[in-house]
């Protein structure tokens, strides 16, 4: 088969579109509007070094929405935070906050302590002694929850500024303000100094980031072996094998190239985390796999890698790579760049030992930090390859290519393939039926396209109508996706929709959850998706087994499961709450004591003796209540 320039170019639009895929994911989730805004005011106009200081923040809520009160009604909702940032050695503010309205919406019919319209909050300070005159610079920030009578929205923090003048001649101001703030607080110094439920993130120590940039290159590492990684590990393994035949050159060129596209791809995960942060959505590892344009253009993807596989069409290299890289068939530079892209975005819906923690810290902290984490995760991923760039003699270890290279290719073809069938069972729960028919015949026109031009040995004009039959293809498959409504957004039952197995599961349901915790009883919540892979493993090797079922019923525990497998605004605040941001999640409620949390990868004997544990100290807390 020739391999001129007039061959598909494919590969190099990959690239491009997984940028798109990727900007395209965090921008579904960057909707989380400011629904309340804020300004600052001082009380007086300067401070003397020594004296009281008093900041008002006069909160605007958009009409028809309101926010949680600082102490809500309900364990599970998010209160409303002001924090006053003070220069560094100046003493703590206590902050007051106004007295909540109790009202009554369609989705609680117990009645909610919220604030809506106007409202103040005081923060008040004492200005060290030994200041010196001059202005200082101060921000506010406010944590809020949004809701209407029919929908919440994720959690977001507005921010404001104020120059605080320090020095003589201050006089008073915004009287009628601070009056209003005294008023609306009741009088009451309860919550004046009651400490901030939720704070902004604040700067990691340097010891703890040094720890958690050790577990992540340890858990990007691991996701080599991951069931998700393993298709492309065993594509990237027989790339080796084909560039060991053109010297060692070619095998650092090669692993270079895959360890530039695995860092590329982490770093733009995490330019769509900070992006979607800031913006006060719910953000988390694999989340992408929540939207069924993405899923659908990873399916393009797979099923374009299985037809190059099974010797559809080659991809060629440009005429300067080629020159610069010598003669001789070969992936080359943009091959293995890609392959290193393609494995990144195949291993987020696993999670891996360290992988969690390491995320979850990252994800609490700014954008630097955020960064930095995400390399490390890149930088292990990417470490098998990168040592053997740096010792390519262990090239000479890999079978010598041969013949049985074509059958090895086609066979490899297949494995991807089995990884396309995964992914039309996310897209089964994310879309309608006759949505998933389109998808897939596009796909099928994708294939069929392919081999008309691969079977066109000559004519230009026939070749090039089968080319733009395979771009519409393409382009009608994931616009179907993209414009796909079934189940996006939506709860979705699994105890309906799943066969009764050796754990009664029942939909979660948090505030029932809290209710039974505290009435003296034992939930354990599974929160899960379709598209985490660890979740399948974890669900068909340790949760749904007898020794667990057993546990389970000998102690009466109530078995309840999430599904995430499509955006849930609720569930992903849940899991932040906790300090996760990506699943597998596990958590046991236990009566009169914090939830206990487990590992992404339990064991079976680990979970039935914390059911265990805890329900001894439950026959405890029952008879010193007793």
């Amino acid at each position: 088969m020739t391999t001129g320039p007039s061959k598909p170019r494919l590969l190099f639009l990959i690239p491009a579109l997984l940028s798109l895929a990727l900007a395209a994911s965090a921008e579904a989730q960057l909707q989380a509007p400011q629904k309340a805004k804020f300004v600052l005011d001082a009380d007086r106009t300067a401070y003397d070094p020594g004296s009281a200081a008093r900041v008002a923040a006069l909160v605007t809520i958009e009409h028809g929405w309101h926010v949680n009160s600082h102490k809500p009604s309900f364990e599970y909702l998010i209160p409303t935070v002001f924090d006053l940032d003070l220069p560094a050695g100046w003493p703590q503010e206590t902050v007051r906050y106004p007295a909540a309205k109790m009202k009554t919406f369609s989705f609680e019919p117990h009645p909610l302590a919220v604030y809506d319209g106007d409202v103040v909050m005081v923060a008040s300070f004492q200005v060290p002694k030994g200041v010196k005159p001059g202005s200082y610079p101060l921000q506010g920030s406010l944590r809020y929850q949004a809701c209407n009578d029919q929908q919440c929205l994720p959690p977001v923090t507005a921010e404001a500024k104020l120059d605080l003048k320090i020095g003589p001649g201050g006089q008073p101001q915004h009287g009628n303000l601070f009056a209003q703030g005294v008023a609306d607080g009741g009088g009451s110094g309860a919550e004046a100094a009651a400490p901030p439920a939720t704070a902004a993130p604040k700067p990691a120590p340097a010891g703890s980031l040094a720890v958690t940039l050790l577990l992540a290159v340890l858990g990007g590492l691991i996701l080599n072996a991951m069931p998700c990684v393993l298709p492309v590990l065993s594509l990237k393994i027989f790339g080796l094998v084909r560039s060991a035949g053109h010297g060692r050159a070619e095998v650092v060129r090669g692993t270079l190239a895959t360890s530039a596209g695995i860092l590329a791809s982490f770093w733009a995960l995490a330019a769509a985390a900070i992006a979607a942060h800031s913006a006060g959505a719910a953000v988390g590892w694999g989340v992408q796999f929540q939207h069924p344009g993405f899923v659908a253009f990873l399916a393009v993807v797979v099923v374009l890698f299985c037809l190059n596989l099974w010797g559809m069409f080659e991809i060629p290299l440009p005429r300067a790579l080629a020159e610069l890289g010598g003669t001789g068939p070969r992936e080359g530079v943009a091959g293995h760049f890609v392959s290193g892209l393609f494995a990144t975005l195949m291993a987020t819906p696993c999670s891996a030992p360290f992988l969690g923690t390491a995320i979850s810290f990252a994800l609490a902290q700014k954008a630097p930090v955020i960064f930095a984490v995400f390399t490390a995760l890149g930088l292990g991923m990417a470490l098998p390859y990168l040592l053997v760039a740096a010792v390519p003699g262990v090239a000479r270890f890999l079978p010598r290519p041969g013949a049985w290279m074509e059958t090895v290719r086609g066979l490899m073809g297949f494995l991807l393939a089995a990884a396309a069938v995964w992914l039309f069972f996310i897209l089964s729960s994310q879309v309608s039926p006759e949505q998933l028919a389109a998808i897939q015949l596009g796909l099928l026109a994708v294939a069929l396209f392919t081999w008309l031009r691969h079977r066109v040995a000559g004519g230009r004009a026939l070749r090039g109508v089968a080319g733009a039959g395979i771009a519409a293809a393409v382009a009608i498959t994931l616009l179907t996706a993209w414009g796909a409504t079934g189940g996006r957004g939506e709860a979705r039952s699994l105890t309906a929709s799943q066969p009764a197995g050796l754990i009664p599961w029942v939909d979660f349901d948090r505030a029932r959850a809290e209710s039974l915790a505290r009435g003296g009883q034992l939930v354990f919540v599974d929160v899960t998706a379709d598209w985490c892979f660890t979740c399948k493993v974890n669900e068909r090797l340790v949760l749904d087994t007898p020794e667990v079922a057993h546990a389970f019923e000998e102690h009466n525990v109530v078995p309840m499961r999430a599904d995430w497998t499509n955006r849930n605004d609720r569930i992903g605040a849940f899991l932040a709450e906790h300090g996760r941001y990506g699943i597998p999640f596990y958590l046991l409620y236990r009566p009169g004591r914090e939830p206990h949390v487990f590992s992404e990868l339990p064991s079976k004997d680990g979970l039935v003796a914390a059911v265990r544990q805890a329900a001894g100290g439950r026959a405890t807390a029952a008879s010193a209540g007793l």
